[in-house]
């Protein structure tokens, strides 16, 4: 055996500080609860769009699952993976402002899947839900922004280790088990970022890569199959592969896990688009309500933090005209742009039309950003717009923090009214409404873990 190799590896950390957890506290059991109810209103919303029906039809996969909105049954994996897609495809799902990582897209279905397949009761489900959004935001801080700059994307890479944790604990597996788990899934793991080249659809379906990948680890290392306890520091661990470094801080992962709780800073979008973008879109809102007119305007310059650059601004005559309406959601010059002309930003701004909208490409097209070496990102996540008018004059608007976020969290009534919208957006009536989020609200409480009256 290598000499060099450690006697006790970062995933054995991990599974005894998840072994040890035995309650959780009250913000982070109700921030769960909100993000289940946000997700299973994000897959009412998508429930038609193309995208869903291509993976739900793509997925030879039949079983006793539920994939929500739907009336066919899938297997736990074809479940997690068609409302993993569902949850993440319209960009408008939560967001883990230290990663950037999203969440609930991959563990709310992954670990509902898998208790639904396997006859777990609510209070499981919340712990694996809780164990597994906890797992996933935490390795996004271990080697912050160099999942992105190496390629990858985050929540499809650190969203499979959270789901196969979350599956672990929910289906109670031991730690042996829950460490094979681990490792094993990071050979599951994968997500490019070369969507963004011309807004197709690989990112939609990370999430539900991700969840159905957590699943499949679990149940295996369940079975008995191994994986590599060094999966995370390893020579040629997830980290090395992933992020292109061995010098993560793991500590950020195992160090007071269980202790103090990063679940409960998630933040709900307000808006169906890029997380980075948010502030900025409240910031021309701001402006376009101070009286300025979109003709006046020279130029905008937006002050922004460099790891966010190559995914939402460059290269920027493509961001300023993308070319379809998901490649809208990752262009910050067309948000701004259409919160400021339009008023806000909702799932109708980012159709193949609306991104082509004259009045609305012309200001993009005068949107520009500049590097703030004192930006925070991805610590926290502001807004900065400086204006320069044709009569000569400059107008500015900041935005210290996102909404939604942990400075200036959503209600829960926010979020049920978010997921009332999203659920009308995705054909339901108001009976059904209120059937679903009755449903959502009171699942954790269960003695079995059932969706059925969520299909259809």
């Amino acid at each position: 055996m290598d000499a060099k190799l450690p006697d006790i590896a970062v995933a054995e950390h991990l599974a005894n500080r998840i072994a040890a957890v035995d309650r959780l506290p009250e913000a982070v059991r109700a921030k769960c609860e909100e993000t289940l109810i946000d997700v299973v209103g994000l897959c009412l919303a998508a429930r038609n769009e193309d995208y869903v029906q291509a993976a739900l039809a793509g997925w030879d996969d039949d079983g006793s699952c539920t994939a929500i909105g739907h009336k066919r049954t899938l297997s736990a994996a074809g479940a997690a993976f068609v409302n993993g897609t569902a949850a993440h495809g319209e960009d408008f799902d939560d967001t883990f402002e230290g990663g950037p990582v999203h969440a609930g897209a991959v563990l709310v279905p992954a670990v509902l899947a898998a208790c639904e397949r396997h006859g777990a009761d609510g209070a499981s489900a919340l712990k694996g839900i809780a164990i597994g959004i906890e797992t996933m935001c935490r390795l996004s801080t271990v080697a912050p922004t160099r999942a992105h700059k190496a390629g990858f994307h985050p929540t499809a890479v650190y969203g499979a280790v959270g789901a196969a944790a979350g599956v672990a604990v929910a289906l109670k597996l031991t730690e042996k088990q829950t460490v094979d788990a681990l490792g094993v899934v990071g050979s599951l793991a994968s997500g490019i970022i070369e969507y963004l080249a011309e807004g197709t659809w690989t990112k939609r379906m990370h999430a539900g890569w991700a969840a159905q990948s957590g699943y499949r680890a679990a149940m295996l290392a369940r079975a008995g199959f191994s994986g590599p306890r060094t999966v995370f520091e390893g020579t040629h661990g997830l980290f090395h592969g992933f992020a292109n470094t061995l010098d993560g801080d793991y500590g950020a992962l195992t160090g007071d896990f269980g202790t103090r709780w990063v679940t409960q800073t998630l933040a709900f979008k307000p808006y169906p688009c890029g997380t980075m973008t948010h502030p900025y879109i409240d910031c021309a809102r701001r402006l376009a309500s101070r009286g300025i007119k979109a003709e006046d305007i020279v130029e905008m310059v937006c002050d922004v933090g460099e790891g966010t650059v190559h995914r939402l601004w460059e290269p920027l005559a493509a961001k300023q005209t993308p070319r379809n309406g998901y490649a809208g959601k990752f262009s910050q010059p067309y948000c701004i742009a259409s919160g400021f002309v339009r008023g806000n930003v909702g799932l109708a701004d980012f159709t193949d039309a609306a991104v082509q909208e004259p009045a609305v490409v012309a200001l993009a097209q005068k949107v520009r950003y500049r590097i703030d070496p004192d930006n925070p990102y991805p610590r926290n996540f502001t807004g900065h717009i400086r204006v320069a008018l044709r009569d000569g004059s400059t107008i500015e608007e900041r935005q210290p923090h996102m909404r939604g976020g942990a400075h200036e969290p959503l209600t829960r009534a926010d979020i049920e009214d978010k997921f009332a919208l999203n659920a009308r957006h995705g054909g339901c009536d108001s009976a059904r409404v209120a059937a679903a989020l009755k449903l959502a609200a009171g699942l954790f409480g269960s003695p079995r873990i059932d969706l059925s009256a969520l299909r259809g």
